[in-house]
């Protein structure tokens, strides 16, 4: 018969044995649970397991489910702005940077991802993000109002639609991830009632998510760019440091 303290120990066993916890234990934990295929939700009871604790002492660490998913978001973040590399006066290049970080995060924990879209984490890690956002409008030369302006319009469709495609992708097999249409089956338009849609369904289809995601991100860049050029340099924030 298995003991408890043998290799053979038996499950409940295990169960009772005491683990210690801490918040970077529990954020490690439940980043590898979110990683895992076909996982779109992260439960308190399936952390528990996995760090082999019981459910309620994640609750020492972290007041609630909600704050959990903050510090688990917020690592994501983390990791996106880790993963910029270009200089600062490469403005264009760090903006795009952080997006397709971002993107690859959200696609690889769709689970933390869709929280994206209702939570500020107020962390380390957005507020990293923020300031590379808000320095690089700066440096592209526009004024306060704008630098902010473009600041949200990129957040928002950096955020937004980078969760909701790591959702949407969720729920494909391994390996379909690297592309994925962005609408999901044919087109099945009456050409009588919809003339336009039956029309392009062959070119709406062969839309590609990630791509759409690329050139939301350009087409803000731009913007910015045109902007910038139309403003002048007086009407930059003080202290722009462009």
């Amino acid at each position: 018969m298995a003991t408890a303290t043998g290799p053979g120990r038996t499950a409940a066993a295990r169960g009772t044995a005491k683990v210690r916890l801490d918040r970077e234990t529990i954020v490690a934990a439940g980043l590898e649970l979110a990683a895992r295929t076909g996982t779109t939700v992260i439960s308190v009871r399936d952390l528990g397991t996995r760090l082999g604790a019981d459910p309620t002492a994640i609750y020492r660490h972290f007041r609630n489910k909600e704050q959990l998913m903050q510090a688990l978001l917020d690592e994501l973040n983390t990791r996106a702005v880790a993963a910029v590399t270009a200089d600062p006066t490469e403005w264009r290049d760090r903006l795009r940077q952080l997006a397709s970080a971002t993107f690859d995060e959200f696609a690889a924990h769709p689970a933390i991802a869709v929280e994206a879209v209702v939570l500020t984490t107020h962390g380390p890690g957005e507020l990293d993000a923020i300031e590379l956002m808000l320095d690089a409008f700066t440096r592209a030369g526009l004024g306060d109002d704008a630098v902010v302006h473009y600041y949200a319009l990129l957040a928002s469709h950096t955020l937004s639609t980078a969760a909701g495609i790591a959702r949407s992708r969720s729920a494909l097999p391994p390996g379909d991830h690297d592309a994925s249409p962005w609408f999901d089956g044919p087109i099945l338009a009456d050409p009588r009632t919809h003339p336009r849609t039956a029309a392009l369904a062959l070119e709406i289809a062969e839309l590609e998510d990630r791509e759409l995601f690329r050139i939301g991100v350009e087409s803000v860049i731009e913007s910015a760019e045109r902007a910038a050029s139309g403003s002048g340099a007086g009407s930059r924030g003080a202290g722009s440091g462009a």
